[in-house]
């Protein structure tokens, strides 16, 4: 690990505060190490530090089973991941498996060649800017998150924890930020964590009060579904909900 870098600080509304981590996150050294003061305005729904920094791309360091609050200044380490990329008033929230390596050294979530995903977010008007998820952001509303924020070269290598604690990581964001809808590309992850027997589609439970679809994986890997099944599975997301039974 690299030496400690000068303290970054943080004061304003606690909703900026996982874009200022992503933007750390981007500038900072691999498994670099930085320090941390957040003293933004206090918000009684937002999570906690470790969802904030575990969102962010970051690990403290060194581990503490405690964390301290996070305005008295912390030590974190930069983690091989992809940060998330949200923030208030999100019409969707995109939520991929877990990153891959090419992923995470890029920057850019769904990165690998052949996916399928971003041609599919233009087609379907969810972005206008080919693999830019800061410009989705900013300009549409539209925010990236993992179930799981360890990145592995396969799914495979995930296991129940993993899935378990990133579904209610995930739970707890989305009841803090709310998004409109969440989309979840893959399958595997929400029959791993929610429901084994689930399908495309509107879900039955939801993620902190946002309403889920799930959609099939957009890997080139994917045989079972073509470019235009993807770009339709997009558009029935940013569609209305079934009402609750």
């Amino acid at each position: 690990m690299t030496g400690t870098a000068d303290t970054h600080r943080f004061a304003g509304p606690m909703v900026d505060v996982p874009r200022w981590l992503a933007d750390l996150h981007r500038r900072t050294p691999a498994d670099g190490a930085v320090g941390l003061r957040i003293s933004g305005e206090k918000d009684p729904t937002a999570p906690s530090p470790l969802d904030l920094i575990e969102g962010g791309g970051f690990a403290l360091e060194p581990p503490s089973a405690e964390w301290p609050p996070i305005d008295d200044g912390l030590t974190v380490r930069r983690l091989r991941t992809l940060p998330d990329r949200v923030g208030p008033g999100m019409r969707a929230l995109v939520v991929g498996l877990n990153p891959s390596p090419a992923s995470a050294d890029g920057g850019v979530a769904f990165a690998r060649p052949g996916n399928r995903f971003w041609p599919a977010m233009l087609a379907a008007g969810l972005a206008t800017v080919d693999r830019d998820p800061v410009h989705a952001l900013d300009h549409h509303g539209v925010g990236f998150t993992d179930l799981v924020k360890r990145t592995t070269r396969q799914a495979a290598e995930l296991d129940a924890l993993d899935y378990r604690n990133g579904l209610a990581r995930l739970d707890r964001l989305c009841a803090w930020l709310r998004p409109e809808r969440v989309i979840m590309v893959g399958l595997t992850g929400w029959r791993a964590a929610v429901d084994r027997k689930a399908t495309a589609g509107w879900q039955e439970p939801d993620l902190g009060g946002s309403p889920v679809y799930l959609m099939p994986n957009t890997s080139g890997l994917n045989a079972h579904t073509t470019l235009d099944g993807f770009i339709e599975h997009l558009r029935a997301a940013q569609g209305s909900p079934p009402p609750a039974p």
